[in-house]
């Protein structure tokens, strides 16, 4: 008999979030959305179970290390693995702009949800991943957080100088590289998954929808078969 994987989605109340939140659970799987606001955490899942999918609201702010234990001891204690967990909860701060003129603050911020917590996030679910049999990591990135596409006037996104928002993408490659090199020996596999350009109310602006955004890092999510990587919907992404 197979059994149900449960996957996490941080930040699947919304957005790109709930379109692979949605995905998973069309795939069988049961998806916890992770939500900083419960209503809307309660709303998200709502609005799949009506469709007759699997899913349940869990309370998660990246920013909250009690927060993030609670959450920890839910899973376990419901599920005692988590088979995927998706790090997709992510900010953008106005206040961010190029070094020169960037708010220390904001930047500080950006840093803090965007690498600090899903950093947090991951160590705490560690333990649940190693106890699923094949278990996933998607840690959603961005171009802009390639250190060759920063460097390259070429690169379609080279005028994007948002230097918080920009480092806390590369930290998060960082952290896929690290993870990958720790975990694949257990099977593990990590990824870092950029969506594309996809219009959300974090960016306010881009050509694709948050379902098309959703393909790639659902993909990935289900059925990775590669670990390391840095990839887009246009193929490999360089570091």
């Amino acid at each position: 008999m197979t059994r149900t994987r449960i996957a996490l989605v941080t930040g699947g109340n919304k957005g790109i979030g709930f379109e692979i939140a949605r995905k998973l659970a069309e795939a069988g799987v049961h998806v916890l959305v992770g939500s900083r606001d419960r209503a809307r955490g309660d709303a998200a899942a709502a609005a799949l179970t009506e469709k007759g999918l699997s899913a349940e609201c869990l309370h998660l702010d990246l920013d909250s290390a009690e927060a993030i234990a609670a959450a920890t001891a839910t899973i376990e204690s419901r599920f005692g693995r988590l088979d995927i967990l998706v790090n997709n909860a992510g900010i953008f701060d106005f206040g961010d702009a190029a070094p020169g003129k960037a708010s220390v603050e904001a930047v500080r911020r950006v840093m803090e949800v965007n690498f600090i917590g899903t950093l947090a996030v991951t160590q705490a679910m560690l333990p649940l991943l190693r106890a699923a049999p094949a278990a996933t990591i998607v840690n959603l990135s961005s171009s802009m957080g390639s250190l060759a596409e920063n460097a390259d006037p070429e690169a379609p996104f080279y005028s994007q100088r948002f230097v918080g928002y920009n480092a806390s993408k590369a930290a998060l490659n960082m952290l896929t590289i690290q993870l990958h090199e720790e975990l694949q020996a257990e099977g593990i596999k990590v990824n870092s998954v950029s969506p594309g350009f996809v219009k959300t109310d974090l960016t306010g602006f881009g050509k694709m929808t948050p379902e098309e955004g959703a393909r790639l890092p659902a993909e990935y999510a289900l059925r990775a078969e590669v670990s390391g990587c840095f990839v887009e919907p246009g193929g490999t992404t360089p570091w």
